[in-house]
């Protein structure tokens, strides 16, 4: 069997879409499995021994054409994606993403069976114009990795297991062990890693309340703080570091995919918002708190630790208190 997954983005929700992988991989050991994922997300995909073949696209850059040579070079790239799922040949294609685009991708297969959810269940209704199976998922299936697990069910998957394969890269590891060296800072003793960062404003708890969480972590709990930080987020993780003039918050450097997958296997705790870093650090096993505002932490909460989620009554970060957070923190911390 020839399948094709299309989960292109974000990196937190190809996180959560890793279980199907590894699922049909353990029932139909003999498929040929492909993964159609957008270029910067495919990294979380390398390695991944579940996979025949990565497909990467950039309708990112598509979107962003202006110029006749970028509309020729985006024209040449649909081409050849075309050209390419065309000769695959595939049996089935499991649109996991539930946006037209996702849609348009896996109607372009040509797979004889498109699974993908019922309207109801698309982030983009229109998108089930292009599936011909509609999966709804039980009411059971509360939880957006368990949801897309059922997607799997039409081809008589049940996984026993759920499981996150994630990439590891030693020279990776050797440069976060060499830098929490020279920060002084021992991994996995009482170490709160901190992420300010988010794609949405609204997802973003206030970074007064990261400054507030920080000062009572180490103050009150001895824990050390590591505040790690993506693209335009530098300023934000610097406020909070700079809160402490006795300089016992510490900085992360920048890092790659590796090196932030080494970072959060090393963290006693991580505390995010909706994003990828919290997912990763869930899929890896490391004890988080999420911190959850206009998004639903029953559907996206950290995987198998929903009861360490903190979720605000009126859907606005601000109102999630440091106090409820530190407490949720403190709780897990070692002894």
């Amino acid at each position: 069997m020839n399948i094709a997954l299309v989960k292109l983005s974000s990196i937190g929700d190809v996180v959560h879409a890793l279980p199907v992988a590894a699922a049909l991989r353990a029932s139909l050991p003999q498929a040929h499995l492909t993964w159609i994922v957008e270029r910067r997300e495919a990294a979380v995909l390398r390695g991944n021994a579940a996979l025949s073949e990565i497909v990467p696209v950039d309708t990112r850059g598509w979107r962003r054409v202006r110029t006749v040579l970028s509309i020729a070079e985006a024209t040449g790239a649909l081409v050849a994606l075309g050209r390419h799922l065309r000769a695959s040949r595939f049996d089935v294609a499991i649109d996991l993403q539930g946006l037209v685009k996702s849609g348009v991708i896996t109607a372009a297969t040509r797979a004889p069976l498109r699974i993908g959810f019922v309207a109801a269940h698309c982030r983009e209704s229109a998108s089930a114009l292009f599936t011909n199976q509609r999966v709804s998922p039980a009411a059971s299936a509360r939880h957006i990795v368990d949801r897309y697990l059922s997607l799997v069910e039409p081809l008589g998957v049940r996984p026993r297991t759920v499981e996150f394969p994630l990439p590891t890269d030693s020279a990776a590891e050797a440069r976060v062990d060499e830098f929490l060296a020279r920060a002084g800072l021992k991994p996995r003793d009482r170490l709160v890693v901190l992420n300010p960062g988010a794609g949405r404003a609204d997802k973003r708890w206030p970074i007064a309340h990261f400054q507030g969480l920080a000062r009572r972590l180490i103050d009150d709990a001895g824990a050390t703080v590591l505040v790690i930080w993506g693209p335009n987020e530098f300023g934000e993780a610097r406020a909070i570091v700079d809160m402490d003039p006795a300089g016992r918050a510490t900085l992360a450097p920048p890092t790659n995919l590796d090196e932030l997958l080494a970072v959060l296997r090393r963290a006693s705790v991580v505390v995010a918002g909706d994003t990828g870093p919290l997912h990763l650090a869930a899929a890896l096993g490391t004890p988080c708190v999420g911190l959850y505002g206009p998004t639903s932490a029953e559907r996206n909460g950290p995987y198998g630790q929903a009861d360490r989620a903190r979720a605000a009554l009126d859907g606005t970060m601000a109102s999630l208190g440091v106090e409820a957070v530190f407490r949720s923190v403190a709780e897990i911390l070692p002894r």
